[in-house]
């Protein structure tokens, strides 16, 4: 493989001369090597299958690139799944240990894992081995900083959920001070679900939203997961806000919301949690979806940088593949390897001495991956948020707001405005 081919597949805008040596040289003597287990707990069965099912994708997209450039330092990857079905900290914790022990795993890399109460970071510091996930909350940077030595491990590949809420409203903002959007009043309502993630969310926005001239009209929480949008649909039509801000993010839940806010639509932008990415919410929804927005702290972009991976991910996979999401667990593994080669080697689980050279070099890398710039607060190991949380887009995550326009094609990213390829606009029962 020629350099430029090799920087092609790397996205080589985040890569260090020291990480291109270590993979040039793992290049020069290509499986020569015993195959590196790489676990993965997924939630391949359950409420957030269709998510586990775009982060195997891209586990294997990643291996498949990884191991045609030389693996890591001559040595492919092999992945391994574990599934978490409804998730929590048991199976979890379980699937997680089940990996280490049947395969030696090093590392483990996930997606988001519901209700697990941070139990990675415990098992990754009792097996000493490498976690990378994008469980995205804030208890992961709050339980690193309470014992860096014991988590020194943990690593989460987005921002902290915290973030959406003054995101949310900046964005709120600006398409009212831009002129695109003139609100019927200063009501927003939020629905969260019952658990952390949602939330946490909604309390974010609550907090913050009378600082931003709002003024919170309704606060409601749902079962998780749930259908029957019923009751909240009713208190809202009682008073109707300028926006309905969703955090809840199952994405056949969330289709379901606006097939039945459409029989008697308010007046209301509807802002909707990460679901909206995933194929199942047009599949469902159908035409009732356009003109939803939805916002994620971590996703494939649709830039050029990104397009040679875009296109392999849909021909692997499938056109209605969820490249967004695949990108998410794509971008980790790709980290760890380059972070694995640049430290000597993968180690074996029980190797504290090897794991922590790879942390340390994570924990001082700046990666351009398809999802964007990562950067791990060295705090909490966790990535920083553009633009609310650094106003560097080449040190953080592009916090991502889209919106469906047409349900038979991808969502378009309308901001933020540096990111954004595609203006919003007005929902059609707004129009």
């Amino acid at each position: 493989m020629k350099r430029r081919q090799l920087l092609t597949g790397l996205g080589a805008g985040g890569l260090s001369a020291a990480a291109l040596s270590a993979l040039n040289a793992g290049a020069a003597s290509a499986q020569t090597g015993d195959p590196i287990p790489i676990g993965s707990a997924l939630p391949m069965s359950g409420p957030a299958a269709g998510d586990g099912i775009e982060f195997k994708n891209g586990l294997e997209l990643a291996a498949e690139e990884i191991n045609a450039a030389g693996g890591i330092l001559g040595r492919p990857i092999e992945i391994h799944i574990e599934d978490t079905r409804e998730m929590g900290t048991d199976l979890v914790g379980q699937a997680m240990q089940r990996l280490i022990d049947r395969y030696n795993t090093p590392a483990i890399v996930n997606g988001y894992s519901l209700g697990a109460n941070m139990v990675e970071l415990d098992v990754a510091a009792d097996n000493d081995v490498i976690v990378l996930h994008n469980n995205t909350q804030i208890a992961h940077q709050e339980r690193v900083k309470s014992d860096p030595e014991r988590y020194y491990g943990g690593f989460q590949t987005d921002p902290a959920e915290y973030w959406y809420g003054p995101g949310c409203l900046t964005f709120l903002n600006d398409l009212v001070d831009s002129g695109q959007w003139t609100p019927e009043n200063r009501k927003i309502a939020i629905v969260a679900s019952a658990v952390e993630y949602a939330i946490v969310i909604g309390n974010a926005i609550r907090d913050q939203a009378a600082d931003f001239g709002w003024e919170v009209s309704i606060y409601e929480t749902v079962p998780f997961p749930t259908n029957q949008w019923g009751p909240v649909l009713a208190k809202l039509r009682e008073d109707p806000p300028a926006a309905i801000l969703v955090t809840h993010f199952l994405a056949q839940d969330l289709a379901q919301f606006m097939t039945q806010f459409l029989t008697q639509p308010t007046p209301s932008l509807i802002y909707m949690q990460y679901g909206p990415s995933l194929p199942v919410f047009r599949e469902i929804g159908g035409e009732a979806i356009n003109g939803v927005i939805y916002s994620t702290v971590i996703g494939g972009l649709p830039d050029a940088f990104a397009e040679k991976f875009r296109t392999d991910y849909r021909a692997r996979f499938g056109e209605a593949a969820s490249w967004l999401t695949g990108a998410q667990t794509y971008d980790a593994l790709w980290m760890y390897s380059i972070a694995a080669a640049v430290a000597g080697g993968a180690g074996e689980p029980f190797n504290g001495d090897q794991a922590r050279k790879i942390a340390a070099v994570l924990k001082g890398m700046v990666h351009r991956g398809m999802s964007g710039s990562f950067r791990f607060n060295p705090e909490g190991l966790v990535v920083y948020s553009y633009p609310t949380e650094t106003n560097d887009p080449s040190l953080g995550l592009p916090h991502q707001f889209l919106q469906h326009q047409d349900y038979r094609t991808d969502p378009k990213l309308i901001g933020p405005q540096l990111y954004a390829t595609s203006k919003f606009l007005l929902p059609p029962w707004l129009s």
